[in-house]
């Protein structure tokens, strides 16, 4: 049972996710891309707990289908980011396939979530 949205596990993985991003990004030169990508990041875990706080199941749905769209987001933020690396030999983020792996991890389970609940609106 729900308690908290600390207890659902999309919560736990995209924290992580974006904690794991800004500790890696801390040094990309690349400001204007760097802030990007913090800030999608963050977005995510930040809109399900928002949405898991509010008052009503359609809230929470609204804001569970805003942490898609910042996850679909920080993902093509991370393919700019490799195609940039590629070509000017920078390599700021190693970890990206593995980050663009868990967008779409995250962003199923999002989905899942969402279908859940509107089975029991």
């Amino acid at each position: 049972m729900l308690h908290t949205f600390e207890d659902l596990e999309v919560w736990k993985r995209s924290a992580k996710l974006a904690a794991d991003i800004n500790i890696a990004i801390h040094n990309h030169t690349n400001y204007a891309l760097r802030d990007q990508i913090s800030r999608s990041a963050i977005s995510i875990p930040s809109n399900i707990a928002e949405g898991a706080e509010r008052d009503s199941t359609n809230n929470f749905i609204r804001f569970l289908r805003i942490s898609k769209g910042s996850c679909a987001e920080l993902r093509t933020q991370l393919y700019i980011n490799q195609k940039v690396a590629q070509e000017t030999g920078a390599n700021n983020l190693r970890e990206t396939p593995i980050y663009i792996q868990e967008t779409k991890e995250i962003l199923a389970m999002l989905q899942g979530l969402i279908q859940k609940l509107q089975k029991t609106k």
